[in-house]
């Protein structure tokens, strides 16, 4: 159970850190998704079209800084239940905005339902292994 907890966290983590990189420019053209941050803007506007325009950079920012955020805490292990939760949730509406906006096959094409789900299952494994959580639970011993 406890390499199944290392590899859930890693695996969404890596998932988080590798889009991020993405919408940041940091991954060749000719395997990337977005490639820079303006076209990962335009993909936003796309599964937010309710949100005004003015707003796009903000929620763009802030979705990925919550995932860069959420990657680090979940590969050191700290508050890693709290983590994986708000991984879960972020995935989940991912897959809602994309399914609203274009549809479900995309979301079942990038797995965001099942990552998501991923996350909620590793938020539900208490054991602690690797984690930065177990030095601060014997510091306060």
């Amino acid at each position: 159970m406890k390499t199944i907890k290392l590899f859930l966290r890693l695996a969404i983590a890596v998932g988080f850190l590798s889009a991020s990189a993405d919408r940041l420019g940091m991954w060749p053209k000719d395997i990337s998704a977005w490639g820079n941050w303006n076209s990962f803007l335009e993909y936003t506007h796309v599964l937010n079209p309710w949100v005004p325009d003015t707003l796009i950079p903000t929620l763009g920012t802030v979705a990925t800084a919550a995932e860069i955020i959420f990657a680090i805490f979940l590969i050191i292990g700290f508050k890693t239940e709290l983590f994986a939760k708000l991984s879960g949730i972020l995935l989940l509406i991912f897959a809602l905005s994309m399914t609203f906006s274009i549809g479900i096959k995309s979301v079942f094409d990038y797995s965001v339902f099942s990552a998501s789900a991923a996350a909620f299952a590793l938020s539900l494994l208490k054991e602690k292994y690797l984690e930065v959580d177990i030095l601060i639970a014997k510091k306060k011993h």
